[in-house]
């Protein structure tokens, strides 16, 4: 079945022209309506009942999907969202997957379906969950992917990279030549924009990359790798996410090691608890409210030809007492 974003592409128009094209509007010019019309006809088009209530606002319900465990990045977003939509009058029909892969994504779209949503938000952390939704049939309402777009779906995301980039900078300003990465996961987007991030700022400082060491995101993982990243010499650690770095902060003690007399540590993600760690943690800031209103206004956008959401700030480094000049 023929989308509106299909006969958009035929046509070589926006989805948005296609939707002012089937509701009348006679400010749009004839070249455009005919291209339209006739990439309407070939395609079969028929639009939905669910887009045509949502376009005239009779209907409020929009679906949200999660995809495994409740890390603070993922499920901040998802909170984010849902407060946003609320917020703006929406309700929310949420269903959350357990499996990180997306296998039972098909039967959660359908789930959302059967309730009448209207657009869909992804919150998609894994390349693998953003190739099962593109093998969603007949995806008749908009999809938009938290975490950036791709493939031919609309999506939002904070810039990570940036975060990154702020994070290795700010230990290579203190004088750190040594700066290892304790990563995320390698087939997380997030991981791997923060690593790309930590190694453009050591090359734009003039620094050979430090020892990497992957973790899973828990502060288990951040533990464990204490000890090779102390045997590496490493004067600074950037973590990949605030739960590897207390885990890491928790084993550098243990080991007699002192944060930050003798090893810098900066974390990423600012969650509630970082400002007391001991020491505090310097980390960086990310304002999922406003993504979650980015992502609102991203798909009101889609479905009711809203204006463009404005572009969201990078996120911020917080300079707390985890970090200071190599001794």
């Amino acid at each position: 079945m023929a989308t509106i974003f299909d006969v958009a592409r035929a046509a070589q128009v926006s989805h948005q022209t296609v939707s002012r094209v089937l509701k009348g509007d006679p400010t749009v010019g004839a070249p455009l309506r005919e291209r339209v019309e006739q990439a309407v006809r070939e395609l079969r088009y028929r639009p939905s009942a669910a887009a045509r209530a949502l376009a005239s606002r009779r209907t409020r319900t929009l679906g949200m999907i999660t995809v495994g465990q409740p890390y603070y990045g993922p499920s901040s977003t998802a909170q984010g969202f849902n407060a946003a939509a609320r917020g703006a009058g929406w309700d929310v029909s949420i269903e959350a997957l357990e499996d990180p892969d997306g296998a039972d994504l098909p039967e959660a779209v359908a789930a959302l379906r059967s309730r009448d949503v209207q657009a869909v938000v992804v919150v998609a952390p894994t390349p693998e969950v953003r190739a099962a939704t593109l093998q969603v049939p007949d995806r008749d309402v908009p999809f938009v992917m938290a975490g950036g777009g791709d493939d031919g779906f609309a999506g939002v995301a904070l810039d990570q990279r940036a975060g990154a980039v702020a994070a290795t900078r700010h230990l290579t300003d203190l004088g750190h030549r040594r700066v290892a990465l304790l990563a995320g996961p390698a087939h997380w987007a997030d991981a791997a924009d923060r690593e790309d991030g930590w190694r453009a700022a050591l090359a734009e400082a003039g620094v050979e990359p430090g020892p990497l060491v992957r973790g899973d995101w828990s502060a288990a993982s951040g533990a464990a790798a204490a000890e090779a990243l102390r045997d590496a010499g490493a004067t600074a650690v950037f973590c990949a996410n605030d739960q590897m770095a207390l885990g890491l902060l928790h084993a550098l003690h243990r080991s007699g090691l002192r944060v930050p007399e003798d090893v810098s540590v900066v974390g990423f993600d600012d969650i509630p608890e970082a400002a007391f760690f001991t020491p505090a943690l310097t980390t960086v800031g990310q304002d999922f409210a406003a993504l979650g209103r980015a992502l609102l206004g991203e798909v009101e956008r889609l479905v009711a030809g809203g204006e463009t959401p404005p572009a969201l700030a990078a996120p911020r480094l917080v300079v707390r007492d985890s970090t200071a000049p190599p001794r």
